[in-house]
């Protein structure tokens, strides 16, 4: 029940902070550390079933969440912020393959 719960909520703050244009950059930076928090902590529930492709991932969040973060600090260096673009959409491609494969393996009905 628990990881559902930590599932579900992953789920709403990846979109909330994807949706930038809808919800405004309050919502994506408030967003954004909700994840950030949540990708540490669903790290560490399933850390015995993570290799070296699930520490690419979350490797890629916290590299996305400090180049945002300097992208912030340094306006007018422009090629940060796209650094942090091109970097948010190769995550959103590997979560969608993170959540299709975990799907897959994990939430199989059982044969009868």
């Amino acid at each position: 029940m628990k990881d559902k719960l930590l599932n579900y909520l992953l789920l709403i703050t990846f979109v909330c902070t994807v949706m930038v244009p809808l919800t405004g950059i309050v919502i994506h930076k408030l967003a954004s550390v909700l994840f950030l928090i949540l990708c540490v902590l669903h790290t560490v529930v399933h850390r015995k079933q993570m290799d070296k492709k699930r520490y690419a991932l979350i490797g890629m969040v916290v590299v996305s969440f400090i180049s945002g973060i300097f992208g912030m600090i340094f306006e007018e260096y422009e090629i940060i912020m796209m650094l942090h673009g091109a970097i948010s959409i190769c995550i959103v491609f590997f979560m969608a393959i993170h959540i299709f494969i975990y799907r897959r393996k994990y939430m199989r009905k059982p044969n009868k």
